[in-house]
């Protein structure tokens, strides 16, 4: 008796009959080079019809025409930092869409940067919140995009900005409308344009207010904030509110006011900035500035799937930052 043919493997003419589109639209939306030319419904509607026949592309074969590789790398500073984790949330949300792979990668330097962008391992990078030191060594002709980084800095790239400033404007004002006139600033001493656009936004927001600061480096974590705070807290002439350049530096705040037996907000005031999971956790929970990082995550793999499909990519005005206000602050 002869054995039954096995099940005929459903192809991409079957997709397009089924999604009502052409066999080049749906090798458009799997190849990552639809951009503009192919709507977001009609993407969906192929991407679910491919899901209904079990398609899968021969991604292979697909790359090897197309010359690419269909992974992308994400370079962070700081592979176990929160935020970043937000970032990549919304990049791998946004690749699989567009039917791309991410690497991540942290610890890297500008000369590993431009190594693997010229190995051909990755059709494109994503660096986000690069310091100075890491800008302007790529290859003109590699395909990159900047997050939460200086446009300034890199001219002629795709940059995706976050409105920091406008987000630590909003913190200050927030504290001086509730009556705080002197006020602690725990801030980055890291060489980057993110910390430098919270600086000077903080400063010209706390320009009539009296301002005690403090250096923290970010890459020393939770115990390193909590030392520096324990520093500021200890002051006879202590501020009684406290802003924070992000949500771990806030949580060490947190154990040195424990520590000394204060209580948040009754004696200190307490701000953050960034919005990670803990922040809603603390006891009592942190006033913070959300920072959009799936947003940002999103909002860069668009531009690098324009870039790698030879379209223009427009600029983007900086994703808007929120104040979400918890029970860490208080009126002085």
């Amino acid at each position: 008796m002869a054995e039954p043919a096995p099940p005929r493997r459903p192809t991409g003419r079957d997709v397009a009959r089924l999604a009502g589109v052409s066999q080049a639209t749906v090798s458009l939306v799997f190849s990552g080079a639809g951009g503009h030319r192919v709507s977001d419904a009609t993407r969906e509607r192929v991407r679910e019809a491919a899901r209904t026949l079990g398609y899968q592309p021969q991604a292979a074969g697909r790359q090897l025409r197309l010359g690419r590789s269909g992974m992308v790398m994400l370079a962070v500073p700081n592979l176990l930092g929160p935020f970043f984790g937000r970032v990549l949330s919304g990049v791998h949300e946004e690749a699989h869409r567009r039917g791309l792979a991410v690497v991540v990668s942290s610890g890297w330097d500008g000369a590993t940067l431009a190594e693997a962008a010229t190995a051909g391992r990755f059709d494109g990078l994503l660096i986000c919140s690069p310091d100075d030191s890491q800008l302007g060594e790529l290859p003109a002709d590699t395909p990159a995009v900047f997050l939460d980084a200086d446009p300034a800095r890199s001219p002629g790239r795709p940059t995706v900005e976050l409105d920091v400033a406008a987000g630590m404007r909003a913190a200050v004002e927030h504290l001086a409308a509730r009556g705080h006139r002197r006020i602690g600033h725990l801030r980055s001493t890291l060489s980057a344009h993110t910390f430098r656009t919270r600086q000077a936004g903080f400063e010209a927001a706390a320009a009539d207010l009296e301002v005690v600061e403090a250096g923290v480096s970010l890459n020393e974590g939770a115990e390193a904030a909590r030392a520096v705070a324990r520093t500021l807290l200890e002051r006879p002439d202590r501020p009684a509110a406290v802003i924070c350049d992000d949500d771990v530096v806030a949580s060490g705040l947190y154990q040195a006011a424990a520590e000394l037996g204060l209580r948040i907000p009754e004696d200190v005031s307490v701000v953050g900035i960034d919005n990670i999971p803990v922040a809603g956790l603390l006891v009592p929970p942190l006033t913070t500035v959300d920072l959009p990082g799936e947003e940002l995550g999103r909002t860069g793999v668009a531009a690098l799937a324009a870039l790698l499909a030879g379209e223009p990519v427009s600029a983007v005005p900086p994703l808007p930052t929120t104040l979400v206000v918890r029970a860490s602050t208080r009126p002085a």
